[in-house]
């Protein structure tokens, strides 16, 4: 195998030129552009670091990201990245405001992944989402997969909101201190960013109308007292929709050393896919079926 690493650390390797070290070290080496630090992307991204790390024959490297659109820029123009995490939504997004040339050939899904919920945290004096027109409500970083995902449901509702591109964390903060009236968050539940939210915080769970226009684009979802118990009570349940998330790669040509890097990964996720679905990996994985179809987009041929 190239590189050697155990061989090296007992110090019975042969002296390498820099180039060789150079080349050895990325041989198996792939960039994975995930979420940021509170969302489930991250956490899916250092699973799959976890599983299918091997060594010298296959290093995945996960990276923080800032949004499921920012997050297919970086697929097709940031070197050294190879594969991302982003929301299903995203590949109509980008071909209907013409956002990157060529982008459904050049970036093909392997699997979709699981459902991600559409979550809503509010004032207590926000009772429905019909309260939010006018207020300010903030919805991620410009760019991101929340932000997208937010500008189409609110529109879709009709809801007319002053949109605030803060980070997440600091956007729980000025909610509890009542500067903002809800933020937006689209993440797998359980999401870590609402674990700490007590339940005396005056903060509370929207639901949202199942409107027809909405369900065109979205599944319906539920949020329940389990995934957040100082949020919903147990006998109401949050109402709310859901978007796939996908895992998506950059469509090397065959014969180039990147495509070779991505059949290794294909390789190792079948065959460790099972260890995937075991604590203390994240629950969401067992919501994952490797055969599902995502609609608009090109399957990886692989």
């Amino acid at each position: 195998m190239i590189g050697g690493t155990a061989a090296r650390a007992q110090g019975t390797a042969p002296r390498r030129s820099a180039a060789e070290a150079t080349r050895d070290a990325n041989f198996g080496t792939l960039g994975m552009i995930s979420g940021g630090v509170d969302g489930t992307y991250i956490r899916i991204a250092t699973d799959l670091a976890a599983v299918l790390d091997d060594g010298d024959y296959l290093r995945i490297l996960p990276v923080v990201g800032k949004g499921s659109l920012q997050n297919i820029s970086d697929l097709l123009y940031v070197r050294g990245i190879d594969i991302a995490i982003v929301q299903s939504d995203v590949m109509a997004a980008a071909t209907r405001d013409r956002l990157f040339p060529g982008v459904g050939q050049l970036v093909q899904y392997v699997a979709k992944l699981y459902d991600e919920e559409f979550h809503v945290l509010a004032r207590r004096d926000i009772e429905q989402v019909e309260d939010l027109a006018g207020q300010p409500v903030n919805v991620d970083l410009r760019g991101s997969g929340t932000a997208m995902t937010a500008s189409l449901v609110f529109g879709s509702l009709g809801v007319a909101v002053e949109a605030v591109h803060a980070p997440q964390d600091l956007a729980l903060e000025r909610l509890r201190r009542g500067e903002i009236a809800a933020l937006v968050y689209v993440a797998g539940k359980p999401t870590r960013l609402f674990g700490g939210v007590r339940a005396d915080e005056g903060l509370h769970l929207l639901s949202l109308p199942l409107a027809p226009q909405l369900l065109q684009t979205y599944l319906p979802a539920s949020i329940e007292h389990a995934d957040y118990p100082n949020l919903v009570a147990e006998d109401r349940p949050v109402q709310t929709v859901a978007v796939g998330a996908v895992l998506a790669v950059y469509a090397w040509k065959p014969g180039t050393e990147r495509h070779g890097k991505l059949l290794r990964f294909l390789e190792r996720f079948n065959q460790k896919f099972p260890e995937l679905l075991q604590p203390p990996r994240h629950p969401k994985w067992r919501e994952v079926t490797l055969s599902a179809q995502v609609p608009g987009w090109t399957r990886f041929k692989p």
